[in-house]
């Protein structure tokens, strides 16, 4: 039988199996409620589920039969004196509000990832890395929160004043504030960390989470007066390749990036006259670092398929072609983008 897939979905979390060649999905849990993010702990087996509740707030489950049945997991809180400096949504006009000093309070829990001897990461809105070593305690690590790129340490003070972390509305309220959604365990050294974060960039720990350091090397956002300042980008999300852990990949409000160097530099491998551009997912081959997958979407403020017709665009030479992928796919009226 082949691996389930996990999905999480705003009406619960699912599960898909494949049966005779077809495959199956069913409802496995949380119905009714947002499921941010839901994935297998390989080192345990034990399925987890990042929740969005709009009456009772962001809660941990986790289910230790496949998903048959959930208990609530540990709870995830910011520890007493924890705070940031925030910004709030630009205006229409373009016009930036100062930042202040906010109180952190858990927005949302929006990604999990595992490590090896057991470790568990969780990235959160406003843009927290917890981390456990049992699967019952979780802290915050306190050098990606208190880094210079988003004001240095406020639990002794009030820091420099200045963030290079803005915002992102993607929190169950709607509450506009940075948050990481992207972690990237290195499947050949434990210590080597990367997380990306809206709206900031990609950040590295060489030391397993000790000390950080930004990786926004080639890449460009379009919104901001300088294209190609060191912060202030916004990857959708960063994939690793297993075998080849030097490659990686991110789509991005600004194109598709990729690195061959282990994230030192990034080098913008879009098409748009293959359609590829923006998105939101990419998949990345086990073993070869240079093959790739993603769903592209007709632009930014326009998140469709494009021109109605949905297709998977591949590259096997590290984003200097793409492929087109339509068959067995919705070729007419479809403007869902997965």
């Amino acid at each position: 039988m082949s691996t389930p897939l996990l999905v999480g979905t705003r009406k619960g979390t699912f599960i898909v199996d494949r049966h005779n060649g077809q495959w199956q999905p069913r409802l496995a849990g949380h119905a009714g409620a947002g499921s941010n993010f839901v994935a297998r702990d390989p080192n345990t087996g034990t399925l987890w589920a990042l929740l969005g509740h709009g009456h009772w707030g962001a809660k941990l489950s986790r289910s230790t039969d496949g998903g048959a049945s959930w208990q609530d997991g540990p709870q995830i809180k910011y520890p007493p004196g924890a705070r940031y400096i925030g910004t709030d949504m630009p205006s229409e006009d373009g016009a930036e509000p100062p930042p202040k000093i906010r109180t952190a309070t858990l927005l949302k829990l929006w990604c999990i990832g595992f490590g090896p001897r057991g470790r568990i990461f969780v990235g959160t809105i406003p843009g927290g890395l917890f981390e456990s070593d049992d699967g019952e305690h979780f802290e915050l690590n306190r050098p990606l929160w208190n880094h210079p790129s988003r004001g240095g340490d406020l639990f002794a003070g009030d820091g420099s004043g200045e963030t290079q972390w803005f915002g992102t509305p993607a929190s169950e309220s709607g509450e506009f504030a940075a948050g990481i959604h992207s972690i990237v365990v290195d499947p050949s050294d434990a210590d080597h960390l990367m997380v990306a974060v809206s709206t900031a960039g990609v950040l590295e720990s060489r030391d397993g989470g000790r000390s950080w350091h930004g990786r926004n090397s080639g890449m460009t956002n379009d919104y901001l007066p300088d294209p190609h300042a060191e912060w202030g980008h916004d990857p959708h999300y960063v994939a690793i390749c297993p075998g080849q852990p030097q490659h990686l990949w991110q789509q991005n409000h600004c194109g598709v990036f990729y690195s061959h160097d282990g994230g030192a530099n990034w080098n913008n491998v879009s098409d748009p006259d293959s359609g590829v551009r923006f998105g939101f997912p990419v998949a990345v081959d086990a073993r070869d670092g240079r093959c790739a997958w993603l769903v592209p979407g007709q632009a930014d403020m326009q998140r469709t398929a494009i021109d109605g017709g949905l297709f998977v665009a591949r590259t096997s030479d590290g984003g200097q072609s793409w492929q087109q992928l339509r068959k067995g796919l919705p070729q007419v009226h479809a403007y869902d983008v997965v």
